[in-house]
């Protein structure tokens, strides 16, 4: 089973936050805190790295907060998870660590678990936080029936 560890999960969510408050202004951290549950401590880690990495911006002092660095439509998930996760790796051997494996060269699976990863990362990269704000929206109105169709992908 795939699974993302639980700073991509918490960064896609801190950075939903973050979107969500784009035309008014800067948003604490105490407020993502609040809002997604997460700890602080934790959170200031991810909000560090996404900071390093360019896709937000900090303010200080009164009225203070985080911003998104461009438009949510100009951020996309692949662009958070690759930030705090890395590259999509399937598998260990697709990873920086994969020449430790005597089966690199010629391994049909490894080609198998390389494509899922590609098909993975376009998927994430279509994806952008301005769409996560439209679910939101027809979440809220109850319009499900009107949302993203990923299944189609």
């Amino acid at each position: 089973m795939l699974r993302l560890s639980t700073k991509g999960q918490y960064g896609v969510r801190a950075m939903f936050e973050i979107a969500k408050s784009y035309n008014y202004g800067p948003i604490s951290i105490k407020e993502i805190a609040k809002r997604q549950r997460v700890s602080i401590p934790y959170l200031e880690q991810i909000l560090n790295k996404l900071k390093r990495d360019g896709l937000i911006k900090s303010h200080k002092g009164p009225g203070g907060g985080y911003v998104l660095s461009k438009k949510p439509q100009g951020i996309n998930i692949s662009d958070i998870l690759t930030t705090l996760e890395g590259p999509v790796t399937i598998t260990s051997c697709l990873g920086p660590k994969a020449k430790g494996c005597s089966m690199v060269e010629g391994c049909v699976a490894r080609l198998l678990w390389e494509s899922l990863g590609e098909k993975i990362e376009h998927f994430l990269q279509t994806i952008s936080l301005n769409d996560l704000l439209k679910e939101e929206s027809a979440l809220i109105r109850g319009n499900n029936g009107n949302h993203r169709d990923t299944s189609k992908r």
